[in-house]
């Protein structure tokens, strides 16, 4: 399969091919995902809460996130891979918001960056402006904005009125018009999800925003049941792969504890000439 590039996305919009995006944080996800085929890999700041053990995605940092990319670049040699920009990281100084995108691009080997934001936001408008001007492919966000959920009403479905909805619209037309090549969807009525993607011409990527976006993005933990008791209605488990870890797990310490692990065969054994020339010597 060929590298996936920012025009790709815009031709797959065009002949009405869907996108896929999951995330991924370490090697070993990054490179089943690219084998895979997934159009895209974002290393999202759900790093924090997936991964990390963080309560919300709030306290991630930079350097966690630079840090778990790289590993995930040395995983994708095939999709495009997009960093997530976490909390604070664009919203002190146009210099500050330039230097941490840049980050992403120069020490991790992402090909974009996603921000969040826009929607009534001046200063996510900044920060992704100076990022564009900066060269550096951006990624919109808009709907939940987990970063800044306190603002929007905590974790819940975004633009049910229609007021709210224009709003949306709006923003998403603003992204649009300052370049992003693609904008993610969040938490948002399929039919605004909807009304949006006819309206822009570039990608929209929805994630509890019904089918109608010209692609799809989940949690990758979620899509194999990997993120604990909480389960968002929109993540769909197309495994269970924490009942098999549980099981192998379960099975390796009865192994350990019964002694039949490790077999002979698992083990490694002297030569019997040497053996006994210790056995003798001892």
């Amino acid at each position: 399969m060929d590298k996936v590039t920012l025009p790709s996305f815009q031709e797959k919009k065009k002949r009405g091919e869907k996108i896929t995006m999951l995330t991924a944080y370490d090697l070993p996800f990054a490179r089943l995902i690219d084998e895979a085929g997934v159009d895209a890999v974002l290393v999202g700041d759900s790093l924090g809460m997936v991964a990390l053990g963080y309560p919300t995605t709030v306290p991630v940092t930079m350097e966690e996130m630079i840090h778990h990319a790289k590993a995930v670049r040395r995983g994708v040699s095939r999709a495009l891979l997009v960093g997530d920009m976490p909390f604070m990281s664009f919203n002190l100084s146009v210099k500050e918001t330039v230097r941490n995108a840049s980050r992403f691009l120069k020490e991790a080997g992402c090909d974009a960056v996603k921000v969040e934001g826009g929607q009534g936001s001046l200063d996510s408008l900044e920060a992704v402006q100076a990022i564009l001007d900066a060269g550096i492919p951006v990624l919109g966000h808009l709907g939940l904005t987990p970063q800044t959920a306190g603002k929007t009403g905590g974790f819940r479905v975004q633009a049910k009125t229609a007021p709210a909805a224009r709003k949306l619209l709006a923003a998403a037309e603003e992204l649009e018009s300052s370049g992003c090549f693609g904008i993610v969807l969040e938490c948002v009525p399929s039919q605004v999800a909807d009304l949006i993607t006819r309206s822009v011409s570039i990608p929209t990527i929805g994630i509890g925003a019904g089918n109608r976006c010209d692609g799809q993005v989940l949690v990758t933990h979620d899509l194999l049941n990997l993120s604990g008791p909480f389960h968002p209605k929109f993540a769909r488990a197309f495994a269970r792969l924490d009942a098999a870890a549980l099981k192998a797990v379960k099975g390796f310490r009865k192994a350990v504890e019964e002694r039949s692990f490790p077999s002979r065969e698992e083990s490694y054994e002297m030569p019997p000439d040497e053996w006994e020339r210790l056995r003798r010597s001892a």
